[in-house]
């Protein structure tokens, strides 16, 4: 994704905003908005903005594990499924 080519000022936003719906909605990339010639907005289809939100997820409960993993808060996995056989024959 090279967002260099999605850059468009706020004046392109408010006057074209039908176009640039259906420009993001059709190539899943988000386009920069600026104002006063800095980057102030990102805009993106809603597919693209959830796929976003899954992803950033995802990449919590990895760190959250990993972090789990570093202060020793895990058991082996031999351990958790002799755990659950146990309760299954209980």
């Amino acid at each position: 994704m090279k967002l260099h080519t999605h850059i468009k000022p706020i004046s392109y936003l408010k006057s074209h905003a039908a176009q640039i719906v259906t420009e993001l909605t059709q190539s899943g990339e988000p386009m920069v908005i600026t104002q006063n010639g800095e980057a102030t907005l990102v805009v993106m289809d809603i597919k693209s903005y959830q796929a976003h939100a899954d992803t950033l997820a995802l990449l919590k409960v990895l760190a959250l594990g990993q972090r789990d993993i570093e202060q020793g808060r895990y058991r082996d996995a031999e351990d958790v499924f002799a755990s659950i056989e146990q309760l299954d024959r209980a």
